[in-house]
């Protein structure tokens, strides 16, 4: 699985082929050993990670929309992923 961002201690990943098991695009977010999976929009689809770190996902998602849509399509292909920016 690979990570495509880290940032304030959250890592972000996504996996190769996985557009079955939640039947939308998403990401799973890793933060002080909690794991959750969240829509490219930003927004929590299963799992919690603390709120503070929920809004800042949020934040990253929407300033990172169309670079986390183009690593989507290139994951479900199997293709290698880019480094999407961090949030500063």
């Amino acid at each position: 699985m690979p990570r495509i961002s880290e940032f304030f201690g959250i890592f972000i990943y996504m996996y190769w082929f996985d557009n079955q098991k939640h039947n939308l695009p998403h990401f799973h977010a890793r933060y002080q050993g909690n794991e959750a999976v969240f829509g490219l929009d930003g927004s929590c689809i299963e799992g919690s990670i603390g709120r503070r770190a929920e809004r800042l996902i949020k934040e990253w998602a929407v300033e990172n929309k169309s670079e986390i849509e183009k690593s989507w399509q290139l994951a479900i292909e199997g293709k290698e992923l880019p480094w999407v920016t961090p949030l500063q």
